[in-house]
């Protein structure tokens, strides 16, 4: 069986809420003046049967207005900016409000947000319609409007491995907003808890192709070829890729996704003190090399600037002596400690 998809339909021409509620508390007026003035009528005047009879209808008629008449104000529905509304009636479907203004409907009409009293909190852990919290409890979270803003979701911090099988730490704020009602409160069960579940799922899958740091032989693109992708220095390019591939999994559920940014990256406790030390060993390997490129370049130049002056003419022995000495001193930790020669230079 083919799935039935759900279009969206923007309902207009509704903006008359506030004439409505003036007429039915003019109509709340008359039926309360009808009510004393039949009840006068018929205490006071003696007439003809049909003339109590008439006003027996009339004070019934208003007494029944009073009685139901408050059935109308369930139609008269307020919205404020980047606000909507999705109404079905006796369980069909018939539109959505997103314009901002006092709007009368049909009063057997129910709006629809599943995710009404689950919210997204700062910490990005998702609670649901029995949390004891008080935000969830408030009549603004459990409104059955949808928020149209551009909101944030922060995600717990998540334990994943790296595509070499360290244990690293992340954390992502991803920026989202609902452009379609119908989608979002139809084609899935809470679109708040799915949006949360996909973005965790977008993240594993992503985190797996990339190094920490940048390795040797990996492959981060799909190209084939080794590259230099890695979380660390390639954080633009990740954010990326979680954004696309989470806007992929909630294209269904009528969301799009704004922005993804990475807000945490590190090491797993375990390991952490470990890849400590190996960048450590790691940026001292580095700096050594720097420092005997510079000696050897200094050790040439001292040198060539030797044999160009004449200055001192020495065999391949004591040069071999000369480059020992100046290595030692200038590869060395600690400041050389002079030795001054009185003698003869043999």
């Amino acid at each position: 069986m083919q799935e039935k998809k759900v279009e969206e339909k923007i309902i207009q021409g509704k903006k008359n809420g506030l004439p409505v509620l003036l007429g039915i508390l003019l109509l709340y007026a008359i039926a309360i003046f009808g009510v004393v003035i039949s009840g006068v009528s018929l205490d006071t005047l003696s007439g003809h049967i049909f003339i109590k009879i008439f006003f027996t209808l009339i004070m019934v008629l208003c007494l029944l207005i009073i009685a139901f008449g408050w059935i109308l104000f369930c139609g008269l529905k307020v919205l404020k900016p980047q606000e909507a509304l999705v109404l079905t009636l006796f369980g069909k479907y018939i539109g959505t409000l997103k314009e901002d203004g006092f709007y009368f409907v049909n009063p057997f009409c129910s709006s629809v947000n599943p995710a009404a009293r689950t919210r997204l909190s700062q910490s990005g852990d998702v609670k649901g319609m029995n949390a004891p919290d008080t935000a969830a409890a408030s009549p603004e979270a459990s409104s059955k409007k949808i928020s149209l803003k551009i909101m944030t979701l922060n995600n717990n911090r998540q334990k994943i491995n790296d595509c070499l099988g360290n244990p690293v730490e992340i954390g992502i704020a991803v920026t989202w907003r609902i452009v379609n009602t119908a989608k979002a409160v139809f084609n899935v069960d809470n679109y708040k808890e799915f949006l949360s579940l996909q973005c965790d799922s977008a993240l594993r899958n992503i985190v797996r192709i990339y190094p920490y740091d940048v390795a040797q032989g990996v492959d981060t693109t799909g190209d084939g070829q080794a590259d230099e992708g890695s979380l660390r220095g390639s954080s633009e390019i990740v954010a990326a890729r979680i954004r696309d591939e989470i806007q992929v999994k909630v294209q269904e559920a009528g969301i799009e996704i704004i922005e993804a940014r990475i807000t945490y990256l590190a090491y797993a406790p375990e390991i952490a003190a470990v890849m400590l030390q190996r960048q450590q060993a790691s940026a001292i390997i580095d700096a050594r090399k720097m420092i005997v490129d510079g000696a050897v370049g200094m050790v040439e130049m001292a040198l060539e600037r030797l044999s160009e002056n004449h200055t001192v003419e020495l065999d391949e022995e004591r040069k071999a002596a000369m480059v020992s000495n100046l290595l030692v001193v200038l590869c060395g930790n600690h400041d050389a400690q002079p030795v001054v020669n009185s003698g003869s230079l043999y």
